[in-house]
């Protein structure tokens, strides 16, 4: 186990939340965390498309180090992939961090660093395109663990992917005894979560989908 354990979580417009507070939900019980929310400015930023308000802790100009970096997705990571300032302050933090870990398109900003060149690494099914423009090789998994670097999935693929990092972190049983806390048993309704099992109808509903 780890005391003192450093995680920044980085936030911005634009952000879908559960890419944010799934894997906060996790990783702020590992014993010793101690969290920070970083984002360009710190203050109020908006998210899911102004229908939700979160408050950064810092900015990023005033954090220089890390233990684990998290850079969760959504609509608002295609401008930031392109943000020299947070592309290459995610460049500067992770060079030093234990672990970095994306979710969903934060993967792009991960790639617009140049952190995922040449590596196998996911993403929402939707932006894989855009993560191989960053050099990236997208693969069909719900997270892709490379060295020190996690990729996830679309939005709920955080969790996973944070439990996981739990049990690197800490070891499986407290990565399992997290787990139970939040109850996370998921059962859901549909056999739908991926394009694969979607069907062509689904796919376009889900592509006029806002956020």
């Amino acid at each position: 186990m780890n005391d003192g354990l450093s995680i920044v979580f980085l936030i911005y417009d634009g952000l879908t939340p559960l890419d944010f507070v799934g894997p906060f939900e996790v990783l702020s019980r590992l014993p010793g965390a101690r969290t920070t929310v970083a984002a360009p400015r710190r203050g109020e930023v908006s998210v899911a498309g102004g229908k939700l308000t979160l408050v950064a802790d810092a900015a990023i100009s005033n954090i220089n180090a890390a233990d684990v970096l998290v850079v969760p997705g959504g609509p608002g990571a295609r401008t930031l992939m392109h943000d020299a300032a947070v592309t290459a302050w995610t460049r500067d933090i992770a060079a030093k961090a234990r672990f970095v870990a994306s979710i969903c398109t934060g993967s792009l900003i991960l790639g617009g660093a140049g952190l995922l060149k040449g590596e196998d690494a996911t993403t929402h099914w939707a932006a894989k395109p855009l993560l191989e423009q960053w050099g990236a090789k997208p693969v069909d998994a719900r997270i892709v663990e490379r060295g020190n670097v996690f990729t996830a999935a679309g939005v709920s693929a955080g969790i996973d992917m944070a439990l996981l990092l739990a049990a690197r972190i800490a070891g499986d049983d407290v990565a399992k005894a997290i787990q139970l806390r939040i109850e996370y048993d998921p059962q859901p309704p549909f056999d739908c979560g991926s394009p694969a099992k979607a069907g062509t109808e689904i796919m376009r509903l889900a592509r006029d989908l806002t956020g």
